[in-house]
């Protein structure tokens, strides 16, 4: 997904070096020295067929996996299931064949009863002619007891070996089916970025989006090495209508006090939401989707910032933004890109006073409108003074974060917007 290359491209090359903008993470890390042996590349048209095979395969994997565990809930629940009927036939006679045991061993107590009872010689012949009928009459029950329980034993274990040979079955197809969806997820990766290659990238022009915000909450103005820092980014839609898919954006930039040495090694930022509460890392590929959002509501992404205990003092801040795209191609996003500025303190440092990093929105926007909170513009030049930067002595390395902020709201306000395209559906 190529949303933001177009921006962090052009903030790299306007701002001096080192300041590379918007992550903690490598920024074009998929990107790949050129092979030495040059092959053809797959035109648009084959990229695109490529993608439909692999949705399909996709799709019939999918249905596979839900049809298997269809079957094993319900069709092998049924009584009417074959091995199922057959178990249960099989416990009824053997509940039969115990019955007629305990009736054939009672007989045989009763004869003998009768038997001590005897007086007469005649009596005493007849009583143990009854008794010996009976117990093998009792021999015989007990036999058939023996094998109706072997047979109730034989049918529930195959019922029973059915029902894990089922699951085992599913196991495999959802192996298969999240292989499809790799597949499916390469191919679109693949034909996205040939689009943005061959300046075609997918769907049509995109429009700015004021109203739909991205407000940072609870990052500090001031971090310290070797910890954690948990925070919030919530993205609302304060539109009137619903956008079908939304892309928050959270990136982290840090460099040494002097500003001469990058810090981002030292950073990683993670995020996580209530529908995906797997923490994972937040990429700048925009890869982060919060579903739909329905209009004027607000979701929020939790973020998670590692600070590395090897990290020296410093400066950093946030760059926050968010995108959409609808199922009718339509699509846009927040115009520019807000950063909050945090100050680095080494490990076992005392931080003193520490408040909530100010964000620097783009020009023109008040986020309150939309549900957040009000912040004070950044002007061209790259910053007001104020922040917690300023008040915490950062020195000659803020106005190089300042500008580099400066080249992004200017950049927002214009190209940016425009250079977001993207196909709905290219990430369902």
């Amino acid at each position: 997904m190529k949303i933001r290359r177009v921006l962090a491209t052009a903030v790299a090359a306007a701002v001096t070096a080192p300041v590379v903008l918007l992550s903690a993470a490598p920024a074009f890390a998929d990107e790949k020295p050129a092979a030495q042996t040059q092959q053809a590349k797959p035109t648009i048209d084959e990229l695109k067929q490529a993608v439909d095979v692999a949705q399909k395969e996709y799709d019939a994997a999918v249905i596979a996996v839900n049809e298997a565990i269809r079957f094993l809930k319900e069709d092998m629940a049924a009584d009417t299931f074959p091995l199922r009927a057959a178990a249960i036939e099989a416990g009824k006679a053997a509940e039969a064949a115990g019955k007629a045991k305990t009736d054939a061993d009672q007989a045989v107590v009763d004869a003998q009863a009768e038997l001590d009872a005897a007086t007469t010689d005649e009596e005493k012949a007849a009583a143990q002619t009854a008794l010996d009928e009976a117990r093998k009459a009792a021999a015989a029950a007990a036999e058939a007891k023996t094998a109706a329980d072997a047979k109730h034993t034989e049918a529930d274990t195959a019922l029973q070996d059915a029902r894990v040979a089922q699951s085992q079955k599913i196991g495999l197809l959802q192996k298969t089916r999240d292989e499809a969806r790799k597949k499916l997820d390469d191919a679109k990766k693949a034909l996205a970025e040939a689009e943005a290659e061959e300046g075609e990238e997918p769907g049509g022009e995109c429009v700015p989006e004021p109203k739909l915000t991205a407000v940072v909450s609870g990052l500090p103005n001031k971090v310290v090495g070797g910890t954690t820092v948990n925070f919030t980014l919530r993205v609302t839609n304060g539109t009137t209508k619903t956008m079908d898919e939304v892309y928050p954006y959270a990136a982290v930039h840090a460099f040494d006090s002097k500003g001469l040495k990058e810090l981002d090694s030292y950073l990683d930022l993670e995020w996580s939401t209530a529908a995906n509460p797997k923490w994972r890392d937040a990429a700048p590929e925009g890869e982060l989707s919060v579903g739909a959002l329905k209009a004027r509501s607000s979701v929020d992404v939790k973020l998670r910032l590692k600070v590395d205990a090897d990290i020296p003092a410093g400066q950093g801040a946030a760059f926050v933004t968010a995108d959409y795209v609808n199922k009718d191609d339509s699509c846009g996003g927040y115009p520019d890109l807000d950063y909050y500025e945090f100050q680095i303190l080494a490990k076992g440092t005392d931080p003193g006073k520490v408040e909530d990093a100010e964000g620097k929105p783009g020009k023109g926007n008040d986020t309150t409108e939309q549900g957040g909170s009000s912040t004070t513009p950044v002007n061209g030049n790259g910053g007001t003074g104020s922040g917690p930067l300023a008040e915490t002595g950062a020195g000659s390395a803020l106005p190089k974060i300042a500008l580099a902020g400066g080249v992004v709201l200017v950049l927002g306000a214009g190209a940016v917007v425009f250079t977001r395209r993207r196909k709905a559906g290219d990430d369902a």
